[in-house]
C-alpha cells in the first residue's frame, strides 16, 4: 500500500513539515534538575528524527519552577540558561529534516505536592553539594508517605476544587497576581523557545493540566474575569496566545493540545466538566485567536483511560472527536486516535478525520516507525501493545532517579548503544520463544550470529500466549508476531515442538546457550486441600485444558492474572468470586489496568473478598479467614489459584556445571513482565562476546 497522504508535506503556519507524522509529547524522565537537555534526552529524540518523523514535540516543558515542575528530571524553558541546550537539540533534529516544537506546560492541581517549592532548592543544592542528587533520590520515596497523608504544600488550581485523581494533592486557588505571573511565564518561555531555534510551541491544554483546568467548570469555579462563562474560562489561554504572538511574531507557530471532551460521562458522571460540543467551541475560539493548529485530545487524570488507553480499547475509537473539530475549523488538526498502523493512519487522513497523525507510544516502541512505513515495509514496525508500561515505569522510576522504559523496545534510554558486529556465524541456541527468547534471537542475529530457537510447544509466545486468552488482550500478541517477523527476516531458525535437553546441547555444541524457559504457576502445598481435583491454576484455565461452565468459581489472588482469568471465566456463565489477602483488590497493580477491568467484572456480578486469607479448600466450599480472625465459608464448585509463578530453571541447574557460555533470561531467571523479559534479553546479548 502506498501512503501518499501520510508522506505528503503540510504547513503549520509558515513552517513546512515534510510528512504528516508527529511524535506526540511524552515525559520519559531523561532530563535533570535544572531543566537543561541531557545527552540521553537528545539521543532519544534524535533517534526519532533519524527514523523519519516529520514533527517532534518535546515532553512537558515547565515554564515555572516553583509550582510548575512536574518531575525532577524534566525539561524547562523557565530560564535563559536552558536556551543553549534546546538549541543543540533543535540543531540535531533539523539535521535529519525534522521540525521541533516545544510543549509548554504547567500541571496545576495534578502536580505532586512534594514538588511545590522544592525544585529551585534542589537546583541550588545540586550546584553546592557533591552527590546531592544521589542523596535526594534515597529520601524521595519517603515523600510518597508524606503525600499520602497530605503533609506537603498544596498544589495550585484555578480555584479550590476536588483533589485530582492519581496525584490527590490538596489544592488552593491561584491569586489573580499569580495568574498574571503565570501568563508572563508562558510568554517568556515561548520567547526562549524561539531564541533557541526551535520551530514553534505547543500549549498543553489537555489531560487535566492547568490550562485545561481553567477551561473546565469542574475545576474553575472562579467568579472574576477568569471564571464562569466559556469566554471567561478561555481568557487565561487566550491572553497567553496573544502575548506569544506579540512577543514572538504572528508567524511563530503556536499549536494548542486541547481536550475537547473530558469524558466524565464515560465513567458514569454525566454533566460533570465539559463535553465535545463545548470543546469544539473552544477550538473555534482558539483559531480566531490566531492559533496555527489544534492537537485534538481528550480526558484528564480523573478519566485517565480515555486519553492513554490500555489494551482493551479499539484503535480509532475517538476519531469522532477529531472529525468534529476538523469540520469546525480551517487550520490543521492533529490527533492521536489510538493509531497503530500506517494503513489506519492513511485511511483517517483520506477520510478527512484529521490532517496530521500524532503517534505517542508508537514512537517509544519503534523510533523508525515512519521510515519503515515510507520504505514499504510496515510489517517491520514494532507495534505498541498498549500495555502502559511506559507511563507506569516513568512514574515509579521518577522517585528513584531512573527513566521510563518500553516493553517492546529495550533500547529506550540506550539509543547510543552500538552492538558489536562480531557474530561471524557462530552458533547460538535459544530455548524458548517468549519475548525474552525471541528478543535475544533477533539481537544476536543482527550481530551476525547463527541463531536457532527451539520451542517445546506448538506455538510461539511462551507466557504471552496465555496472557492473550482473556477478553480484550489480543494486542499483547503483537509483540510476538513482530519479533517473529524480525527473526524470520534475519534468518533465525525457529523450531516448534522441539525441546532443548542436555542431549540436544551435546549434539549441537553451540557457542552459547540461552535459556528462556519461562515460569509455571504455583500450587502452594501449605493450603489444605490444594490437591483436590477441583483445584486448578490460572494456567489450566488460560491454556484451555480446563473449561468451567455454569459453576461457582473462586479465584484466589487478585493480581492482573487473577482478575483477567476471572473475566475469562465470566464469559462461560460462571459465578465468580475473587479472594484477596491484602486490604485492597489488585494490590500494586497500575491503577489504569484496575480501572479498566473492574467495571466489566462488576457488570458480570463478580464478588470480591479483600482482607480474606484462604485457609482450606473443601469439596464444595472454601474456608476464608478475615483480618479479625473471623471465619467465612464460601460456596465454590471449583477453585482457581492465582498465587504467583515460579521460574522454570531446571534445565539451567542441570547444565550449569557442564556448559560454557550458558545464560538464563526472562521469567526463567526472575518472574516478571514483558518489559522485564525484553530488557533481560538485551542485557544478556550485550555480555556475549
Amino acid at each position: 500500500m502506498e501512503y501518499s497522504k501520510l508522506f505528503s508535506p503540510i504547513k503549520i503556519g509558515n513552517t513546512e513539515i515534510k510528512n504528516r507524522i508527529c511524535m506526540a509529547p511524552m515525559l520519559m524522565d531523561f532530563g535533570q534538575f535544572d531543566g537543561r537537555t541531557t545527552e540521553q534526552l537528545m539521543n532519544y529524540y534524535e533517534e526519532r528524527a533519524k527514523g523519519g518523523t516529520g514533527l517532534i514535540i518535546t515532553e512537558i516543558t515547565r515554564v515555572n519552577d516553583r509550582t510548575g515542575g512536574s518531575a525532577f528530571a524534566q525539561l524547562g524553558m523557565s530560564h535563559d540558561y536552558q536556551i543553549e541546550g534546546m538549541r543543540e537539540l533543535a540543531n540535531r533534529i533539523h539535521a535529519h529534516g525534522s521540525k521541533l516544537f516545544v510543549q509548554l506546560h504547567h500541571p496545576g492541581r495534578q502536580n505532586m505536592g512534594l514538588l511545590i517549592g522544592t525544585l529551585p532548592l534542589s537546583i541550588a543544592c545540586e550546584k553546592a553539594v557533591p552527590h546531592f542528587k544521589d542523596m535526594l533520590y534515597k529520601v524521595v520515596p519517603a515523600g510518597k508517605i508524606l503525600m499520602k497523608h497530605h503533609l506537603v504544600p498544596r498544589v495550585v488550581a484555578p480555584s479550590k476544587c476536588e483533589n485530582s485523581y492519581f496525584s490527590d494533592g490538596n489544592n488552593r486557588a491561584l491569586r489573580k497576581s499569580e495568574i498574571k505571573g503565570l501568563i508572563a511565564d508562558f510568554i517568556a518561555a515561548a520567547v526562549r523557545v524561539k531564541k533557541s531555534g526551535c520551530d514553534g510551541v505547543q500549549l498543553h491544554a489537555s489531560h487535566g493540566y492547568l490550562l485545561q483546568q481553567f477551561l473546565s467548570p469542574n475545576t474553575n469555579k472562579r467568579t472574576d474575569e477568569y471564571g464562569g462563562s466559556l469566554e471567561n474560562r478561555m481568557r487565561f489561554i487566550l491572553e497567553i496566545i496573544e502575548g506569544i504572538k506579540n512577543e514572538c511574531g504572528k508567524d511563530f507557530p503556536v499549536i494548542v493540545r486541547l481536550t475537547v471532551d473530558e469524558c466524565y460521562e464515560r465513567i458514569g458522571q454525566k454533566g460533570k466538566g465539559y463535553d465535545l460540543a463545548e470543546g469544539v467551541k473552544m477550538a473555534q475560539m482558539l483559531e480566531k485567536a490566531g492559533v496555527d493548529a489544534i492537537d485534538v485530545s481528550s480526558a484528564a487524570y480523573d478519566t485517565f483511560n480515555f486519553w492513554l488507553e490500555p489494551t482493551s480499547f479499539e484503535c480509532g475509537w475517538r476519531k469522532h472527536m477529531a472529525a468534529a473539530v476538523k469540520n469546525a475549523v480551517s487550520i490543521p488538526v492533529i490527533a492521536a486516535n489510538l493509531i497503530r498502523s500506517p494503513e489506519q493512519a492513511e485511511l483517517q487522513l483520506e477520510e478527512g478525520i484529521q490532517d496530521m497523525i500524532s503517534l505517542g507510544r508508537p514512537h517509544i516502541a519503534d523510533p523508525h516507525w515512519a521510515k519503515k512505513a515510507e520504505s514499504g515495509h510496515p510489517e517491520d514496525i514494532k507495534r505498541c501493545i498498549c500495555c502502559l508500561y511506559c507511563i507506569e515505569s516513568m512514574q515509579n522510576n521518577a522517585y528513584i532517579g531512573d527513566h521510563g522504559y518500553c516493553a517492546v523496545n529495550p533500547f529506550v534510554g540506550n539509543e547510543d548503544y552500538q552492538p558489536e558486529q562480531n557474530g561471524n556465524g557462530r552458533k547460538i541456541l535459544v530455548a524458548g520463544s517468549g519475548p525474552a527468547g525471541l528478543t535475544a534471537a533477533e539481537l544476536l542475529a543482527k550481530r551476525g550470529f547463527s541463531v536457532t530457537v527451539m520451542e517445546k510447544s506448538d506455538k510461539l509466545g511462551g507466557q504471552v500466549d496465555l496472557a492473550v486468552k482473556p477478553p480484550h488482550k489480543d494486542k499483547l500478541y503483537w509483540c510476538i508476531e513482530d519479533l517473529h517477523t524480525a527473526c524470520r527476516k534475519l534468518g533465525v531458525e525457529i523450531l516448534l515442538n522441539a525441546e532443548v535437553t542436555k542431549a540436544t546441547v551435546e549434539q549441537m555444541k553451540p557457542y552459547a546457550l540461552i535459556l528462556a524457559t519461562g515460569a509455571y504457576a504455583v500450587k502452594p502445598e501449605f493450603i489444605k486441600g490444594h490437591d483436590k481435583k477441583q483445584v486448578y491454576t490460572t494456567t489450566d484455565i488460560l491454556n484451555g485444558s480446563v473449561v468451567l461452565r455454569n459453576q461457582r468459581v473462586a479465584v484466589i489472588g487478585s493480581g492482573m492474572t487473577g482478575l483477567e482469568t476471572a473475566e475469562l471465566l465470566t464469559t462461560t456463565d460462571n459465578k465468580v468470586s475473587v479472594v484477596e489477602m491484602a486490604d485492597e483488590i489488585a494490590p500494586g497493580v497500575w491503577m489504569q489496568h484496575v480501572n479498566d477491568i473492574m467495571p466489566r467484572l462488576n457488570e458480570k456480578g463478580t464478588e470480591f473478598y479483600a482482607s480474606h486469607k484462604l485457609t482450606e479448600i473443601k469439596d464444595n466450599t472454601i474456608v476464608l479467614q478475615n483480618k479479625k480472625g473471623g471465619i467465612v465459608e464460601l460456596e465454590a464448585d471449583s477453585v482457581v489459584l492465582s498465587l504467583g509463578a515460579k521460574s522454570d530453571n531446571r534445565l539451567f541447574a542441570e547444565l550449569k556445571e557442564t556448559t560454557k557460555n550458558l545464560f538464563i533470561i526472562g521469567d526463567g531467571e526472575k518472574v516478571g513482565r514483558i518489559a522485564d523479559a525484553t530488557r533481560s534479553a538485551f542485557e544478556c546479548v550485550k555480555k556475549i562476546r
